[in-house]
């Protein structure tokens, strides 16, 4: 009995030496951890994943007891043709068709890639600038087809740094 016990408990690698099933999965885990990883890192967004080019600006202001706001808003930076859309739109209703969808109207715009541009936009400026070191409290956000505007207070207080760099621009 003991012969069996060790094969289930063992197993020889390609130097023929006993190595315990443990560490070949611990080995297993390890590498399977580091891919998907690399996986996560690798699908991080960028601005170039987005096709459509937009004008953005940040405007700040700094309140006399130290409270820091901001607007982002956003713009298409050229108008698409008029085909784009259009075919954008036949294939959105091709899928909400296909996928027997029934929540949204067939006439409401799909602004999800549109939100995730904007979103993003506003994270860079952030990081960027160094506006809000501590994060932000969203206050208000408008998205529409083409333009998108998000209002929003620095979990930060100013500092003398900042009134100089950012006062109310």
């Amino acid at each position: 009995m003991l012969p069996q016990e060790q094969t289930l408990t063992s197993t020889k690698n390609k130097d023929n030496n006993k190595m315990p099933i443990r560490s070949s999965l611990l080995t297993t885990a390890v590498l399977l951890t580091a891919i998907l990883s690399l996986a996560g890192c690798a699908s991080k967004r960028d601005v170039d994943d987005f096709k459509v080019r937009v004008e953005d600006t940040f405007h700040t202001s700094i309140k006399g007891n130290g409270i820091k706001l901001f607007t982002y808003k956003v713009k298409y930076a050229e108008l698409p043709t008029l085909e784009q859309p259009h075919m954008q739109r036949v294939r959105q209703i091709e899928r909400m068709k296909r996928s027997g969808s029934k929540k949204r109207s067939v006439y409401a715009p799909d602004l999800t890639r549109w939100t995730e541009q904007i979103e993003l936009g506003l994270e860079k400026t952030i990081d960027m600038t160094g506006y809000c070191r501590e994060g932000y409290l969203e206050l208000s956000r408008i998205i529409e087809v083409g333009r998108g505007e998000i209002r929003g207070e620095c979990n930060d207080g100013a500092t003398d740094a900042d009134i100089s760099k950012f006062a109310n621009k």
